[in-house]
Order: C-alpha cells, then structure tokens, then sequence
C-alpha cells in the first residue's frame, strides 16, 4: 500500500521533536489526532514504529528508519513544490498589498505599473492601511506585503514580521503662509495641533517633548489633504512626512524639515524565508522604483 504523505510528515516531526506533544504543537494538530496518524501508519506499513516508553513513546528501529527516508522523501515533495511555485506563480496568480494614504499616493502606483509590466499575469490588490492595521492584515494572511512606517520611538514589530527598508521620509512642519517663516516646534507651543494616526501622533508628542512643551491635540485625521486645508485655515499646526506633501501641496501652507525626525519607510513580508515568488517580484518592484 502507498504511503499516506500526511501520515509520513507526522512520523518525521515526531523524530525531530522527541515527542507526540511537540510534534502536535508544530503541526498544529491535536494530540489524539498525531496518534490517530501513527497508528494508521503502522497499519499501513505492517511494522512497528514507535512504542511506550513510560508516559511518553520513541521511535523503533523501522520507525527511525522511515523517519529518515520519509525526510528525504518530504524535503523532495516540498523541494519540487518550492521549483514549481517558482514556475507557474510569475505567470498567474495573485498578490496583495496594503500601504499606507500617502504611499499610495507617490511611489506604490510606479511600482504597481512595473509589477504588470514584467509580470502580467499576477492580479495586484491594493488596500490602504495605516501601518498598525497593515501590520494585522499581514499576519492574519489577508496580505501578502505591508507598506509601512517606522519613527525612531516605535515599538519593534512582531516576531515574524521581515522588513526590507525601502526609504527615509523627512518630517516637516506644516503652519499657514500667513504666519511667515515656519519656525520651529517651540514657537507653536501655546497653539493647537492636528495629528493623524497612532504611529504619528506618537511622534509628534515624542518632538515636541524634546522642545519642552505637550502639544493641544485639537483635530485628528489620517487625510493629509484635509490636515494641510485645515492648517491653511489657521485651525492648527501640524508635522507631515515629505510624502505627504509630494502626493498633495495646498498652496497656502509653509513647511519646514525637521532635522533628525525622520521615518522610515519599509516593505513588511511575514513568516520565514523564502517568500513566494509573487511577493518576492512585489518587493523587488517596489525597490525598484525607490
């Protein structure tokens, strides 16, 4: 009778594990349903391959023996799968991305066009996601790369979670042409203050702590459009990243570079490596361009 490939993979991650607890763990599978898998692979192969040891089990010496061919076997099966995913997944298929508002609107679109360019086959899906929501979708497996941001005070990411840096993206000080020169942070320190999403409001209490005062919070939005509108009314000041001002400039604010505050811009992939090869083509594109 043919051997069960499921049945093979657990016996292997029993070898390698030392015992049914772990290898359910790893497989993530049930403990009764690991010995379910045993006992069919005994009685498939007629032999006996593993035997109580005390409250535990180990391998026989047939059940050593299989463990070590069915490795081979496996990695073999896997290798193959790797080659042909490798074939076919430039050529069809789907990749996903989720990127923040103003990447998407600069550099995301240029990478996207040489994407289909090289790769027609593959269907891009585009979300927009501030980095902690990105983040999410990322691990949840709804996404395949998330375009995020990091400031020097941001919390490390997750186990798991691969960052490949793609650029740095100076902070500005965004104030009203009616103020005059824009000045630095301590000038506005008595005004109020627009702020966007967590990561960035982080940031901006992270600054202006460092100019010795605690910004008045008056208006949150993650619209960079409606944050530069709502500053050249004189409703508030604000810091936006260059990109921001790149994708969209309202002609009736300032801005000045703050030196030192720079975030920086990264492709987020999750799991070990290698990544498939359509996320894999969906980075190099994005590299690309930058």
């Amino acid at each position: 009778m043919p051997l069960d490939v499921v049945r093979l993979r657990v016996l292997v991650a029993v070898a390698r594990t030392g015992t049914v607890t772990a290898a359910a763990r790893e497989l993530h599978y049930s403990q009764p349903s690991v010995s379910h898998h045993l006992a069919r692979l005994e009685a498939e192969t007629g032999a006996k391959l593993v035997q109580r040891v005390g409250r535990g089990i180990r391998l026989t010496e047939a059940g050593r023996l299989l463990a070590e061919r069915g490795a081979e076997i496996l990695g073999r099966l896997d290798a193959a799968s790797t080659e042909l995913a490798a074939h076919v997944g430039l050529r069809a298929g789907r990749v996903r991305l989720a990127a923040f508002p103003s990447a998407l609107g600069t550099f995301v679109p240029a990478a996207a066009a040489r994407l289909a360019r090289d790769h027609p086959g593959l269907d891009l899906r585009l979300m927009e996601a501030e980095p902690p929501e990105a983040l999410r979708l990322l691990r949840a497996g709804r996404v395949d790369v998330a375009v995020v941001f990091r400031f020097g005070e941001t919390a490390p990411e997750d186990d798991g979670v691969r960052l490949v840096h793609l650029l740095d993206d100076p902070s500005l000080l965004v104030t009203p042409t009616a103020y005059g020169d824009a000045g630095d942070l301590a000038a506005y320190a008595d005004g109020t203050w627009i702020t966007g999403c967590e990561r960035c409001r982080a940031h901006l209490l992270a600054l202006c702590a460092e100019a010795g005062f605690t910004p008045r919070v008056s208006f949150t939005t993650d619209d960079y459009v409606a944050v530069q509108a709502m500053v050249a009314a004189g409703l508030g000041t604000a810091i936006l990243p260059r990109l921001a001002l790149s994708a969209h400039r309202h002609p009736d604010v300032r801005v000045s570079e703050l030196p030192g505050s720079d975030r920086r811009v990264y492709a987020a992939t999750y799991g070990e490596p290698p990544d498939p090869p359509a996320t894999a083509a969906l980075v190099a594109a994005l590299l690309a361009i930058i």
